[in-house]
């Protein structure tokens, strides 16, 4: 059982719906004072309402430092400092390369890649004054690891993250800080829908075991891990080959 995460201040960015909403109801179930970062104000109150406990929201686009510069300010005072960002805010429009315009390839590694080191950046005056500070990234396994037609932008950001993060770990250490990943298997779109109700059943239950790892990462007992992934896919990413699923 993790004991120290109860009274931490917690920053969890694109958090008013899927993998973040998710991510932010394990911590504040384990008594965190968790902040909703979100665009939209109405999303952003729902899901502190949903939450409950100390969750609140606050509004920032991830692509604008002045926005969280301000959310980041509020949230410290609020909540007595920032000890946790969990760098999560992302987007993933489907567009192959011959239909993808040189916009959307922009738009997606502005929140995706761009949009972590904004949130870094400006979380770290608090996460310094930290006597624990955690940064947890939501990368995933497209890019890193797997490919799929039509997220190009996507892989590539998230691929991204992963190199911004060893970099990151090893210039934050000096103020005790953290730096991980946690890296999610399918993320549901349309392009999933044919594979049915109980798939996306499985996809959605899996949701609290990615914020479970996001938490073990920002725990006291995981101090001496930085600069690391962990991939949280189920088994997806397992079989070498259709041969290995026969039996």
């Amino acid at each position: 059982m993790l004991t120290s995460i109860a009274g931490k201040s917690v920053v969890v960015t694109g958090a008013s719906k899927g993998i973040g909403k998710g991510i932010a109801r394990v911590f504040a179930r384990n008594g965190a004072k968790v902040t909703i970062v979100a665009r939209h104000r109405a999303e952003a109150k729902a899901a502190a309402k949903e939450l409950g406990g100390d969750a609140s929201a606050a509004i920032a686009d991830v692509t604008n430092l002045a926005e969280l510069e301000k959310m980041a300010k509020s949230a410290a005072r609020r909540n007595g400092g920032i000890d946790v960002l969990c760098a999560n805010a992302g987007i993933f429009p489907q567009a192959r390369i011959e239909d993808m315009s040189p916009e959307q390839w922009d738009a997606v590694l502005a929140t995706n890649l761009k949009g972590t080191f904004l949130a870094v950046k400006a979380c770290v005056p608090y996460l310094k004054k930290s006597a624990a500070g955690r940064i947890v990234i939501t990368s995933s396994i497209t890019g890193p690891i797997t490919g799929f037609p039509g997220w190009t932008h996507y892989g590539a950001s998230k691929s991204g993250q992963l190199g911004f993060l060893r970099t990151a770990a090893i210039e934050l250490a000096k103020y005790g800080i953290t730096v991980n990943a946690v890296m999610p298997g399918n993320i549901i779109t349309e392009g999933l829908e044919s594979l049915g109700p109980e798939y996306h059943k499985t996809m959605a239950a899996s949701i609290p075991l990615i914020g479970y790892a996001a938490l073990f990462l920002a725990s006291k007992e995981a101090g001496y891990i930085t600069g690391q992934t962990i991939v949280v896919d189920g088994g997806q990413i397992l079989p070498e080959s259709l041969e290995a699923l026969k039996d």
